[in-house]
Parts: structure tokens; C-alpha cells; sequence
């Protein structure tokens, strides 16, 4: 019977096709505003790295300096010391570790007709691209002993390699940056994680990190670290004052070879402060911290209220095109009594009009499930328009396109259970003496 009723529900489609129309608008009006709005949540709360988001944290130790009677049990910057990151990943017991820091450089390209430009990246240690399983269309992370020298190498995300190089390899290359010729080892393919998880502090460019080049090679260089540098006390401007100061600017994480290494690692941690209280540092004597990604993105708060609140208000506006709908299917099935009038003459039960309608129904939400759709991705691209971040996010996954009819036939089933229900008490005598 459920064949016969779908084909019942689509011939009845073409019943005052106008009143029909209207009913698929408003539904797919209230489909797109909600899926478009819950696919960017969806993207910006999605486990970025499934598989290793339980095996890699941040780690972190307050250094700030002590103020009488108060209380640290939540930490004013949630970076580490130079010389904490370092001490961190000279000792650590995890199976690879990191420290970055964001910074910039200016570019001369090796093709005249391209003017010098400020490039934008990443300084971290060679570990970083191991555990952050970051992808390389040409040439491969730079050695370890590049990486014990603070060596001139570079690797060059994917859309700066072909504005500098076009589509050639452009490994073995040497490249102008900051006045130096840096060799280019690698290219990174399509490669830029949005939320940006690995590097939650700080700003980067849209497209990802343009460069990315040893942290002793930018220690070396005195690069100037771009993003979040908090001091807490007075300091020489000298860069090597920088690195020897209690001043915060490195972002480090560990990745370990199960979840269950944490309280290992934790160990490890709480050791370390100990030790550097003994040598009067870490005054503060707040906890020490460890964040896997999910934790490190909740801390961060990558999901904000204002998205939250965009969410629910976009559902909200589901809500009332339901009500709006309910006011039409009513309209739509009171017209119809003196059929249902017939059909119960002819014995058809309560329990077989019930099933007719709801279908119809059905049908109805999945007309506007497939409308809903198309504008869900006309809405998503107006959002993707506004910058390159946002594009990055406004997309939708296999997930959200079968959410997307779920949500347009439940909430058609939904606004169709008191139609439907009024469709049901019509009394058969009655409808037949008024005809």
C-alpha cells in the first residue's frame, strides 16, 4: 500500500498546484536556513583529526608572575615560554613533539613580472608534519640535520609554489626570502584545516600557511613572531632577551602513541614544573594542563555562542514555516472531505486515510527537502563569498545532505499530524447528505 499512496501523494501534487507550490517554498525556505547554519557548526565542531585527536595535546605550564591572594585555577595565555618549549621537547617521553610559532617574511620571486611580497607561516620543528599527517605534492620535510643547524630550507604551500614556480617541481630551487636564498624541499598539497586546530592562537592567511620553515632556522633569523606575544613583565626589546624571558609566544604538542599515555605525559608534565620551581620559576603554582584536540578546541572555544545562537534561531525559523505549513495543509485536506467522505462509505478505515494523507505529506516534504538543498547551496556560497576562512567552512558533507531530508520529511510529518489527524474525523454521513 505504501507504493500506491507515494503515487497518490505525487499525482496529488498537481492538485491546486499553486497552494502546493507555497507549501514546498516555505518548508524549503525553513530546510535551508537551518541545514546551511548547522553545516557550518557541523564543520567548525567536527573531530578535525579523526583517528589521532585522542593521541595529540597541548601542553601547558603557567609561568606568569604571582599577585597576592589571588587564585590560578584558569591560566592567563595558554602558550609556553621559548625556553619551556624547549625544555619540553628535549625531555619529553611522547612519541613526537613540536613547538611553532607564526611568522612572516618578505618573498622576492625569481620570475621578474612578480613584485616582492610579505608571505605568512609557520616555524615549527620537523615533527609537525608527521603528526599532523600534513600532505606534500612535491618533496618532503626538511632533515633532521637541516633542522640541528637552523638550515636556509623552506617548504611552500601549494598556491604559492605555482604563483612563484607556475607547475614545475620547484624542489632544489633557490628562493630570495628576507635577503637570503632559502632551498625549497617541499610543496605542500591540499592542505588547510579549517578551524585551523594546530594553531588555535594567533591569525594565519586564509589560504594556510604559505611557508613553513625550521623554528631554529626563524630563532636563528630573529624572526619576529606574528600573533599573541604576552609578557607579563618589563623586558629588553633585544631578541635574545626574547628567548631567555618569561614571556609567552610558542605553541608546542605532543602526540603519544595511545589516549592512554596521557596520564604518562600528565606525570611528565607536573615533574617539570616541580623542577622549575626548585629553580624559582612557575611561581604560581597553577595546574598543569594537557589538552587533546577536541578539549584544546572547546578551551578555545572555536564554537562560540554567537554560532550556537545562529543555530537555534535558524531553527526557530523552521518552526514557524511548520506553523505556516500546518495553516496550509489544513486548508489543503478540508477541501478534500467529501473524497474522504466517499472513500469511509466504501469502508476504508481511519487507519488507511491516516496512512494516505501523512504519505502525501511525505511527498511534500521531500519536494521540499530537494529545494531545500539547492538553496542550502546557494546559501553556503554567499556565506563562502564573504572571505576565504568562511569558504573553507561553508560546505557541506555527505552527512549533512542526508540530514538535510531527514530534517524536510520529519518536520513535513511533523506539521502533518494535525491535518491529518482532522482528515481522519470526518464522518461519512455527514459529507454524503451535504452533497
Amino acid at each position: 500500500m505504501f507504493a500506491y499512496y507515494f503515487k497518490l501523494g505525487l499525482r496529488n501534487l498537481r492538485r491546486n498546484p499553486a497552494l502546493t507550490a507555497l507549501m514546498v517554498l516555505i518548508l524549503a525556505v525553513g530546510v535551508a536556513a537551518s541545514v546551511s547554519t548547522l553545516a557550518i557548526l557541523h564543520v567548525m565542531s567536527g573531530d578535525p583529526i579523526p583517528g589521532k585527536s585522542e593521541r595529540l595535546f597541548v601542553p601547558f605550564v603557567d609561568n606568569g608572575q604571582p599577585e597576592e591572594g589571588a587564585t590560578y585555577e584558569e591560566p592567563e595565555d595558554m602558550q609556553l615560554s621559548y625556553q619551556d618549549a624547549m625544555n619540553l621537547l628535549r625531555k619529553h617521553p611522547a612519541e613526537r613533539a613540536t613547538a611553532m610559532f607564526g611568522t612572516g617574511m618578505p618573498v622576492e620571486p625569481p620570475r621578474k613580472d612578480i613584485p616582492a611580497f610579505q608571505a605568512y607561516g609557520l616555524a615549527p620543528t620537523r615533527d609537525f608534519f608527521a603528526m599532523f599527517e600534513v600532505p606534500f605534492l612535491h618533496g618532503q620535510p626538511w632533515s633532521a640535520q637541516d633542522e640541528a643547524r637552523g638550515a636556509n630550507v623552506v617548504v611552500l604551500n601549494r598556491t604559492v609554489a605555482e604563483k612563484l614556480y607556475g607547475d614545475a617541481n620547484p624542489v632544489g630551487q633557490r628562493l630570495m626570502m628576507k635577503g637570503e636564498p632559502f632551498t625549497v624541499v617541499g610543496v605542500l598539497g591540499d592542505w588547510n584545516p579549517m578551524p585551523r586546530y594546530y594553531k588555535l592562537i594567533g591569525s594565519g592567511p586564509a589560504t594556510g600557511e604559505e611557508f613553513m620553515i625550521p623554528l631554529a632556522t626563524a630563532v636563528r633569523k630573529e624572526l619576529t613572531p606574528y600573533g599573541s606575544v604576552n609578557c607579563s613583565q618589563t623586558r629588553d626589546p633585544g631578541y635574545a632577551s626574547l628567548l631567555a624571558s618569561e614571556c609567552t609566544w610558542v605553541q608546542a604538542w605532543f602526540e603519544t602513541r595511545s589516549g592512554a599515555d596521557r596520564a604518562e605525559l600528565q606525570s611528565f608534565l607536573d615533574n617539570y614544573a616541580s623542577e622549575q620551581r626548585k629553580l624559582g620559576r612557575l611561581k604560581r603554582n597553577a595546574p598543569n594542563r594537557l589538552f587533546d584536540v577536541m578539549e584544546w578546541m572547546e578551551e578555545r572555544k572555536v564554537v562560540g555562542n554567537d554560532t550556537r545562537l545562529s543555530a537555534w534561531l535558524a531553527f526557530g525559523f523552521l518552526v514557524l514555516c511548520l506553523v505556516n505549513t500546518v495553516g496550509l495543509l489544513l486548508a489543503k485536506f478540508s477541501a478534500r472531505a467529501p473524497e474522504v467522505g466517499i472513500r469511509r462509505a466504501l469502508g476504508a478505515s481511519r487507519r488507511e486515510i491516516f496512512q494516505q494523507f501523512l504519505i502525501e505529506t511525505g511527498v511534500i516534504g521531500l519536494a521540499g527537502g530537494l529545494l531545500g538543498l539547492l538553496l542550502a547551496f546557494g546559501a553556503l556560497a554567499l556565506i563562502g563569498m564573504q572571505s576565504r576562512s568562511m569558504a573553507a567552512m561553508a560546505r557541506m558533507d555527505w552527512e549533512m545532505l542526508g540530514l538535510t531530508f531527514v530534517i524536510s520529511i520529519c518536520a513535513a510529518l511533523v506539521a502533518g499530524l494535525l491535518p491529518t489527524w482532522r482528515a481522519c474525523q470526518v464522518t461519512p454521513a455527514m459529507q454524503l447528505k451535504s452533497q
